[in-house]
């Protein structure tokens, strides 16, 4: 099956001052430039785009290649391009990086112009209904006027909820994936030391460590926390079970590792390498205040604004956001006459099955775009 080939993240930028953009906690930013990439073609009445959202540590870049040399193709390739899910013949895909993110999109390690200097700390809290505004702006300058779903995992599909609630006439569908309304206290408790763990590290210096090698082992340790919470039980017994490294003396010694303690080290080493701590901290925020509730009368009345046909896909073996709160969702919505129905992905990965199992998240995925059309 072909894929979407070479393609280039593009830049936008909007809200310059004194006309700067409002968040929710009240405070001011601007300029914000919005890092985004874009496969097929928007057609001439401007709706048939599919808004791709991305997790804690995505990126814009979810299909195809950046080069001809690049041999690490986007986060969701497999099911975007020609004939795949999100068929690029007949869609017009965008996604782009989140607010307070390190890949483009001005964030906390981006330069703040009062100052000429990286923002650390003095970037404003955001949320995820901050993101989706943010994506709102985007797609009108992208010149789409209404999308036929937004879609995405996790963080994405906190997302894909808040695109729901906030702009019900301007979708045909939503898809969220793994993920809850609301962050439960499992979910802010899981978030809560892995900033423990970027703060207690010197290198943090409060958030000013740029120009400097920065939180590298504090940054590391959130992102092994994480990762326990992104399995399952049987994957990690069926992937390493007690394999150890080295001999059996070898692990009699405080050094000594079974082979799942390098697996978490080497997951940790490689996000130091591409991910920025402050952008760590800022988007666990604001998971954790995630809940599409806020500001309406109850948490089922603003699901109730879905009117749109919602997929809520749960997983099997999730232990970070458990079948039941995506279940949730939908019950929430048939209770209130809302076309919305539970599909469950039947996977031994846990929360990252989402970005394992495309087969079968692939056909669940193209049968619900199917019936929507």
């Amino acid at each position: 099956m072909p894929d979407v080939g070479l393609v280039q993240t593009q830049y936008f930028t909007f809200a310059h001052p004194p006309d700067t953009f409002e968040l929710e906690c009240g405070a001011r930013l601007g300029p914000i430039t919005v890092a985004y990439e874009t496969y097929g073609r928007l057609n001439s009445s401007g709706d048939n785009a599919i808004l791709v959202l991305h997790a804690l540590t995505g990126d814009a870049h979810v299909a195809g290649k950046r080069s001809p040399e690049d041999r690490k193709p986007g986060w969701w390739d497999p099911m975007v391009g020609p004939g795949r899910p999100l068929d690029t013949e007949r869609y017009f895909v965008v996604c782009s990086n989140v607010l307070g993110g390190c890949y483009g999109t001005t964030g906390p390690s981006s330069t703040n112009p009062t100052t000429g200097r990286p923002y650390g700390l003095d970037f404003p809290i955001i949320t995820i209904r901050d993101m989706v505004r943010v994506q709102r702006v985007l797609l009108e300058h992208l010149g789409v006027k209404r999308l036929v779903t937004a879609i995405g995992g996790s963080m994405g599909g906190m997302q894909a909820l808040e695109w729901g609630v906030n702009y019900p006439d301007f979708l045909a569908s939503i898809i969220p994936i793994a993920t809850s309304g609301r962050t439960s206290a499992q979910g802010i408790a899981y978030n809560a030391v892995q900033r423990e763990a970027i703060y207690m590290d010197p290198g943090w210096e409060g958030g000013n460590y740029y120009g400097r090698p920065g939180p590298q082992k504090g940054l590391a340790l959130a992102r092994m926390i994480g990762t326990i919470t992104y399995k399952s039980d049987v994957s990690w017994s069926f992937k390493f079970g007690r394999a150890r490294n080295g001999s059996l003396e070898d692990l009699y010694k405080l050094e000594g590792r079974f082979e799942i303690e390098n697996y978490l080290h080497y997951q940790g080493r490689k996000l130091v390498e591409r991910f920025d701590a402050n952008t760590y901290l800022y988007l666990t925020k604001a998971i954790d205040l995630h809940d599409v509730g806020r500001g309406h009368p109850s948490y089922a009345e603003a699901l109730g604004r879905i009117s749109c046909p919602c997929l809520a896909i749960g997983i099997s073996t999730d232990i970070l956001y458990p079948p039941y709160q995506v279940k949730e969702i939908a019950e929430i919505l048939q209770k209130q006459g809302r076309p919305a129905k539970y599909a469950e992905l039947n996977s031994p990965y846990g929360h990252d099955a989402f970005l394992i199992e495309f087969d079968k998240l692939g056909a669940i995925v193209k049968e619900f775009l199917a019936e929507i059309s």
